[in-house]
């Protein structure tokens, strides 16, 4: 890990057996409270698409709403909420998904993105993929072009990153840590 990486590492909070016996819950919610630290996180998920086109930034809720309104706002992109069924006010697109410890679904409204925008999908963490591969899917259900997915968090162990990559999509992360 790069010194940067250590400092992100070290302002992400680690909770044992949350939200389950075995699971070690990485918290970024310290590090959104840290200015320095996402500040920081921002401008490195920013940095290899700055000057590029890029038309929208997809969220997923809720972290990823934070973090994909900073993006958004740092590369003058539009945001897009991915978010859980139910939530959207308009006609919408659904897909069901795995969690680690579970099943939900999540949707987004039809006209949120134009077909062939580039679109960069922002996420607090990558773990088994069921979510990021979800909102892929949606995404190019509405005809976008998803240029990466970008997130803090990766557990590699997990093989989230992999399912991504498998679907040919680029992914960043900026911290790894073990395990669950």
């Amino acid at each position: 890990m790069t010194k940067k990486s250590h400092e992100l590492a070290d302002a992400i909070r680690s909770i044992p057996d949350y939200p389950k016996r075995g699971i070690i819950f990485r918290d970024i919610t310290t590090l959104l409270g840290d200015a320095r630290a996402f500040r920081r996180a921002i401008d490195e998920l920013v940095q290899p698409y700055a000057g590029l086109k890029i038309d929208k930034i997809a969220g997923m809720e809720a972290r990823g709403f934070i973090l994909g309104g900073a993006v958004a706002h740092q590369l003058s992109a539009g945001f897009v909420p991915i978010r859980k069924k139910g939530k959207l006010p308009h006609e919408t697109v659904r897909i069901a998904y795995s969690l680690e410890y579970g099943v939900d679904e999540m949707e987004i409204h039809m006209d949120a993105v134009k077909p062939g925008e580039k679109v960069i999908l922002v996420d607090d963490l990558i773990a088994t993929g069921g979510t990021a591969v979800g909102a892929v899917q949606l995404l190019r259900q509405i005809g976008a072009d998803v240029v990466s997915a970008c997130f803090v968090i990766d557990l590699p162990e997990l093989g989230g990153r992999k399912k991504l990559e498998a679907l040919g999509v680029e992914v960043r992360t900026l911290v790894e840590f073990e395990g669950h």
